[in-house]
């Protein structure tokens, strides 16, 4: 632990906003773990279950969507099944807005490391630069105490390569966790259109089409 302490004291006072910038980008990344493991791993049981049940039951359906509320996968399948008799266009238009709700759910962090990624470079800058002056104004060329000036200019040498490499990593790392989200993202928006069209498909052969014939032949 001091060890750490005295990295971070040797890259100067930029190094406590890189140290904020660590601790939320950590927990942002701990936070969307938790909530994809929680929604990937539970999400092809909820879908099969939903799908499988509305062929036969509609209510049961909604009762398995209901129970899965807690996950993005179940507030979307149970926004459509909801609906009192819905014609298919306000089927498909509760489960395009349910979408658009979970999807935002979804992006939840990635502001913050898009802040991260695009900051951190230049805090590391700024460090460069700040160190760089600290090493110039304890020169002294041909004055006396050349070893004192000697360590003096290596500490701001070494504070300006600290604090580059610690934005550079930074920003790294946020990236490669910010493409993670992107792609999972981007899978799960495909398949929610999938599972959707499949949950339509569903609803209208099975009980609107029907339904629809049985009053024109009641005519």
């Amino acid at each position: 632990m001091s060890t750490l302490f005295d990295f971070l004291a040797k890259g100067g006072l930029i190094m406590i906003p890189m140290l904020g910038f660590s601790i939320v980008t950590l927990a942002c990344a701990l936070e969307r773990s938790w909530f994809w493991y929680r929604l990937l791993s539970r999400e092809s049981r909820i879908v099969h279950d939903v799908l499988e049940a509305a062929q036969y039951d509609l209510q049961q359906a909604k009762a398995i969507a209901r129970q899965a509320e807690d996950l993005p996968i179940g507030r979307f399948l149970l926004a459509p099944l909801q609906l009192n008799q819905p014609s298919p266009e306000t089927f498909r238009l509760a489960m395009e807005g349910a979408l658009d709700d979970e999807f935002v759910q979804m992006r939840k962090g990635d502001k913050l490391l898009e802040t991260v990624i695009a900051v951190s470079p230049l805090l590391g800058l700024l460090g460069t630069v700040t160190g760089l002056i600290l090493t110039f104004s304890n020169l002294n060329i041909g004055g006396g105490e050349g070893g004192k000036q000697a360590t003096l200019a290596a500490a701001g040498i070494g504070e300006a390569l600290i604090t580059t490499a610690a934005g550079m990593v930074l920003a790294i790392v946020a990236l490669l966790i910010f493409r993670v989200m992107v792609v999972l993202q981007s899978q799960q928006m495909d398949y929610f259109t999938k599972v959707g069209t499949q949950l339509e498909l569903i609803y209208r052969q099975g009980w609107y089409e029907p339904a629809q014939r049985e009053q024109l032949a009641a005519r």
